[in-house]
């Protein structure tokens, strides 16, 4: 599948081929109300991976139901939206729009969004905060529902059991490690915010610890996220425990990096004479 914030509304991609071909899209994160995003630059290259802070650019959820929707509703993938919101009731207002449109049958919620009413603090850096989210979410859903995971917390196996508990009936993680970027001979930083998220090989192996923790402490099924750039790597994080994969910042390098995988992945079941890629996942040898 393809990750949010990385491939747009889905047209973009479908411009280069044929998204049916997708186990899925989780499309760009969603908000209340028009969101202008950062001020530039927003993005970096860095040594392996990238920095963004584009700051959730979009305009906003009654736009996507009036205008993006009708154009992709009958795409033949499946169609995730990603909900955002600085405060559990605009959760629940996004959520609550998203449960009426027939041809979306999951979201996936974005807790590392900051809480206003906490002063700016991340909701899902805590369990109380990410237990609160997800159980009124859960309360306005009821389709699938998929909590995505901040990676900087200390523990992110004591929050994916929290939302567990409060009715998700999957996760995915990670989302990107804070960091930033600077300039030597400018001295300046080289985004707008000083920090940002960083996605991309850099963070693989730190991704794929968190998803096989957590794949071992929870009973719902695990997506995996993490510079994830070729079916090996997709492979990897089968086999500590995911049950499926997001691509994301391969994209920027080609965006049919996706299709590439899937080979791959067909190959090396073909090579290993396995029936299916669920007989992959958790089958890590210890």
């Amino acid at each position: 599948m393809l990750a949010s914030g990385t491939c747009g509304f889905a047209e973009e991609i479908n411009d280069f081929y044929d998204v049916s071909q997708l186990g899925g899209i989780f499309l760009k994160g969603t908000t209340p109300r028009n969101r202008d995003g950062n001020l530039y630059p927003r993005m970096a290259e860095t040594p392996s991976g990238m920095l963004n802070a584009v700051g959730l650019q979009n305009k906003g959820i009654d736009y996507f139901i009036e205008n993006i929707y009708p154009r992709i509703k009958d795409y033949g993938t499946s169609l995730i939206v990603n909900v955002n919101g600085s405060t559990i009731e605009e959760y629940v207002e996004v959520t609550e729009k998203v449960n009426e449109l027939d041809n979306i049958h999951a979201i996936e919620l974005n807790i590392s969004c900051p809480n206003v009413k906490e002063g700016g603090m991340a909701f899902g850096v805590t369990c109380p905060g990410a237990e609160a989210v997800t159980r009124e979410v859960r309360k306005a859903y009821d389709k699938t529902l998929i909590v995505k995971l901040s990676p900087n917390v200390t523990d992110v196996s004591e929050i994916a059991r929290a939302v567990e508990g409060q009715g998700a009936d999957g996760v995915s993680l990670v989302n990107t490690f804070l960091g930033m970027a600077i300039d030597s001979e400018t001295r300046k930083p080289l985004l707008s915010t000083v920090t940002g998220g960083l996605s991309g090989p850099a963070i693989k192996p730190i991704a794929l610890r968190m998803v096989w923790q957590v794949s071992k402490a929870v009973k719902i099924p695990v997506i995996g996220i993490g510079g994830i750039m070729n079916a090996a790597d997709a492979i990897e994080f089968m086999l500590a425990g995911a049950s499926a994969v997001q691509v994301g910042t391969a994209l920027f390098k080609n965006p049919h990096i996706p299709l590439r995988i899937i080979e791959g992945v067909d190959d090396y079941l073909q090579r290993h004479n396995i029936q299916s890629v669920s007989e992959l996942v958790g089958r890590l040898q210890m």
